[in-house]
């Protein structure tokens, strides 16, 4: 399905984007794997033949270019990106530092951004190009203690929609994928230092319609399609995976 596509995927250290990047790459792609983990995707690259490991911060606006830069001459073009580099934050907003409000954006919006502004050349230059960001179903509908957290997501959103507007005629097509409750280390750490994990855990799952947790393989599955042909007449579209939690 992806065979001689050339995918830059951000956050694959682990979760969703280690899922993403094994699926791609199973299918027929060759990967970049970007993550400020160098020993993960270092690992990872190692398990996929052929994959390019990039140890990159994704808000470090120079690194990122320098690393799509050695993506694109490695790889010899670049196909499509999926942006999957994001962090948490569960704080009250009066609680919320400065410093705290900043990271939380520089990772979860600025990341993609900066990204993909390294990456549009490359991108504009290659048919059937594609670009597939990793938001969340938190900025649909709000979470308690998640102020920063909601905001950036709910950026990403904007910014992928106006960056499809911007870039369809000649350029990539670009959709965001919303996860929702995803069983993943980001997940684990929400509750696995609550009072009481198990209850917590409970609470959690109880948010989407479905009752339960989703799997990395969800959204690694949702990201294929909208890098794949089978997507090809669709653009600025917010996908939500979320067992039915925001019905937006």
């Amino acid at each position: 399905m992806l065979k001689t596509r050339r995918i830059l995927v951000s956050g694959a250290g682990s979760g969703i984007g280690e899922a993403i990047a094994r699926l791609f790459h199973a299918r027929g792609a060759r990967v970049a794997l970007m993550d400020r983990n160098g020993p993960a995707v270092e690992r990872l690259a190692e398990d996929l033949p052929g994959a390019l490991a990039l140890p990159c911060d994704v808000s470090d606006a120079a690194g990122v270019a320098a690393a799509v830069a050695r993506s694109v001459e490695t790889m010899a073009g670049l196909d499509g990106v999926v942006n999957v580099a994001g962090v948490d934050l569960v704080r009250d907003f009066a609680t919320t530092t400065p410093e705290d409000w900043q990271r939380v954006m520089d990772v979860n919006l600025g990341g993609p951004v900066n990204i993909c502004r390294a990456a549009l050349p490359a991108l504009c230059a290659a048919e059937g190009a594609t670009i597939v960001n990793i938001a969340s179903a938190a900025g649909l509908r709000p979470l308690a203690q998640r102020t920063a957290y909601c905001t950036s997501k709910a950026a990403l959103v904007m910014f992928t929609k106006a960056l499809a507007l911007e870039v369809a005629r000649n350029g990539p097509r670009v959709n965001v994928v919303c996860p929702g409750i995803i069983d993943t280390p980001m997940l684990r750490v929400s509750y696995e230092h609550a009072a009481d994990p198990a209850a917590a855990y409970r609470e959690i799952v109880a948010r989407p319609a479905m009752g339960r947790a989703g799997e990395p393989a969800d959204i690694a599955e949702a990201a294929l399609y909208l890098t794949g042909p089978g997507s090809g007449f669709v653009t600025g579209t917010v996908l939500t995976v979320d067992g039915g939690r925001a019905f937006h």
